[in-house]
């Protein structure tokens, strides 16, 4: 077993996204932590050959598990623009270093979307924008020859001469200022002993401040991480890191436009993590969520226009999947009928249950269950990858029916909005309540006419729908459930403001069902996310977690004040 320890000796880890200037990271990418070593190895007289011996046989291995504060336990610093001084501006024109910088960063997103659509595989495509990432990089013939500077530009490099550019230092700050990667192999002494005086020597991981001091230790502790399956990607090395970071220096010399190579690893979150609860009960569509953030413009969407983006969203990727579309993805059989078998959701994910929380959509998600087919898995990751290639700077455009288009942008962990969290979706928890109502597969009757006896009869119909449904989602039945036309959430809507919902038909003549909010409580914990009814591949019926010492407790059934 290897086990490389990294602590960040100030307590916080500033690094920016690869795709986004603004962006943090979280965890650092393994391969940034093998250019960490490379830089520390190549910054001496004589690079010692044990030690890039090393180097080169740590690039082979398979990616790690990474142990690491889970995203809930980590606090992100909203990154705030800076205006500096640029670099010797007399070098490179500024609106040319700039024209090939933005070039470079399109292509170098490209080239990142390519591998992860094809599952990291090399494929024409991603090979053709690797050279153009080549050719954006070859800037030699742009730089002047060195110590021509005439003496009338000469203040020009001066800091107080200089033109200010905006940087952004976005920065996170962890439970544990401690990250290990684990390896499940065992190193030759030899370079098990050159490692370790590497990684003695290495003084930053990310940005100049962030300071850290790496070893080697022998324990193992819980990964958080693990590689194979997830939505989340991370940068990790393959054989020929350390040649291609040689061949890239060359170019840039540390001072003009650069990228990290990597391969893109799809990573999930290890349920034998340290902080990880041993929820007994997962819904059956329960899994892992890809989030797509709605621009700051389009945040003003109430959450009752939820099915409407949930249809726009399933319209987008299936029009960028390869045909023919999975089952798991389609939700339909090749026969046309549905499958029985879970399969990808599409939902929204409102402001609520905070005290100031008002409903809006923040973002809109795909439910991954845990329990998809790995063909229908890659359809949907590589369908989100080909839509980033198809527009501009690597965001989604995502149209309305009325032709009304915002541009989505995918987020990884950690979020600086908790209502995009996973974990704010996840629980586990024994009370649930609906931010979205749940669409009945049956008409329960009518709830505010006829007699008493009537009207307790289609409440009483209602919950035991909720019930089954809850069963069909392959939960544990519920201890009490308690149905609602209000909403039971802070900020969520009443079911009556929902535009009607009509299944089994594109033009409109399908069965309309009936909406209900609706809370429940399982005599077990159970973890989500969490969707039930019958409209919950589209947004409806999303469930919120209650803890047991949350101010914000379900209501009892509507029909008590009724009675």
């Amino acid at each position: 077993m290897l086990a490389i320890e990294v602590n960040f000796l100030t307590g916080r880890y500033v690094a920016t996204a690869h795709h986004d200037r603004r962006e943090h990271e979280w965890p650092p990418h393994p391969a940034r932590l093998f250019s960490a070593l490379v830089a520390t190895w190549a910054d001496t007289e004589e690079p010692d050959l044990a030690q890039r011996r090393a180097l080169e046989w740590l690039e082979s291995q398979d990616p790690p598990q990474i142990s690491a504060s889970r995203d809930s336990d980590v606090a992100v610093r909203r990154a705030v623009g800076h205006f500096v001084p640029v670099n010797d501006a007399s070098v490179v024109a500024g609106a040319q270093y700039r024209r090939r910088a933005e070039r470079l960063a399109e292509f170098v997103d490209r080239y990142e979307n390519e591998l992860e659509a094809s599952g990291g595989e090399l494929t024409r495509n991603a090979e053709r924008v690797r050279d153009k990432i080549d050719k954006e990089r070859a800037v030699e013939a742009l730089v002047g020859a060195a110590g021509k500077t005439s003496p009338d530009s000469a203040a020009k490099l001066l800091p107080s001469g200089r033109g200010k550019q905006e940087r952004h230092f976005p920065s996170v700050t962890p439970a544990d200022p401690r990250v290990v990667y684990l390896w499940d192999i065992k190193p030759e002494t030899s370079t098990r002993t050159a490692l370790s005086e590497l990684l003695a020597e290495v003084t930053r991981v990310g940005h100049s401040s962030s300071l850290v001091s790496c070893r080697l230790i022998d324990e193992k502790p819980a990964a958080t991480l693990s590689p194979g399956t997830g939505t989340r990607v991370l940068r990790c090395t393959q054989r020929g890191q350390l040649a291609a970071l040689e061949r890239l220096h060359a170019g840039h010399s540390g001072v003009r436009p650069r990228s990290l190579p990597f391969i893109g690893v799809p990573y999930s979150d290890s349920g034998d993590g340290p902080a990880a609860v041993d929820a007994s009960v997962r819904p059956n569509l329960a899994g892992d969520l890809l989030v797509l953030e709605l621009p700051t413009e389009a945040r003003r969407m109430p959450v009752t226009r939820v099915v409407e983006f949930a249809q726009a969203l399933r319209g987008a990727v299936f029009s960028h999947a390869a045909d023919p579309l999975p089952e798991g993805l389609s939700g339909h059989t090749r026969s046309g009928a549905p499958t029985r078998d879970p399969h990808v959701a599409f939902l929204g994910l409102p402001f609520v249950g905070h005290r100031h929380a008002d409903g809006r959509l923040m973002g809109l998600a795909m439910m991954l269950p845990l329990g998809l087919s790995d063909e229908a898995r890659h359809a949907a990751l590589r369908a989100v990858g080909q839509w980033e290639l198809a527009e501009p700077r690597g965001a989604c455009r995502l149209t309305l029916l009325g032709g009304r288009a915002f541009d989505l942008k995918r987020k990884q962990p950690p979020f600086e909005l908790k209502t995009l969290e996973p974990q704010s979706w996840s629980g586990p928890a024994r009370e649930w309540v609906s931010v979205t109502p749940v669409a009945l597969p049956k008409n329960p009757g009518q709830f505010s006419r006829g007699s008493a006896a009537s009207r307790a009869k289609a409440w009483t119909a209602a919950e035991e729908q909720v019930r089954q449904s809850c069963l069909h989602a392959g939960l544990p039945e519920p201890e009490r459930v308690a149905v609602s036309l209000d909403p039971m959430a802070a900020g969520a809507r009443p079911a009556a403001a929902f535009p009607r919902f009509v299944q089994g038909s594109r033009r409109g003549d399908g069965v309309r069902r009936r909406l209900v909010n609706a809370a429940v409580c399982f005599g077990e914990f159970v973890e989500g996310p969490m969707l039930i009814g019958a409209g919950r591949f589209l947004g409806l019926g999303l469930m919120r977690p209650i803890s047991p010492t949350s101010a914000e407790r379900a209501p009892q059934s509507e029909r008590s004040s009724d009675e």
